[in-house]
């Protein structure tokens, strides 16, 4: 059976897996927008250069920590986007998305702060 929750459940989710996030990984979020949408674009699967079927788990978009000066100006604010669908298809339960979800945050968070993909899989968060 596949896991399928409304807005506002998989909402009250996040919420959740984000708040048992770390201190010290979650400070970094002040600063960032967490914006959930039901599925990545079709651009943005295009753009990742993804195998067909396979969808981002989450996304961050902006430049990355390392990439900000005093002088920059940011038309818009750096921003995680946490995609439902693809999370609800990889779990079984609850337990298991709010797993998934935090894993997904402290992720994107590693992008913001200039990680590669290799360095934030070798912590654990791949």
């Amino acid at each position: 059976m596949k896991l399928r929750l409304s807005p506002e459940e998989f909402d009250l989710i996040v919420r959740n897996a984000i708040s048992s996030i770390p201190w010290e990984i979650r400070k970094y979020l002040d600063n960032i927008v967490i914006l959930v949408k039901e599925r990545p674009t079709s651009q943005l699967i295009e753009e990742l250069n993804l195998p067909p079927g396979e969808e981002p788990l989450g996304f961050f978009w902006g430049p990355s920590l390392m990439g900000h000066s005093f002088f920059s100006t940011l038309e818009y604010p750096n921003t995680i986007f946490i995609f439902q669908r693809p999370l609800e298809a990889m779990c079984r339960n609850r337990e298991d998305l709010e797993r998934e979800i935090r894993i997904t945050v402290i992720h994107e968070i590693g992008h913001y702060l200039g990680m590669s993909e290799e360095e934030i899989e070798k912590l654990g968060y791949g």
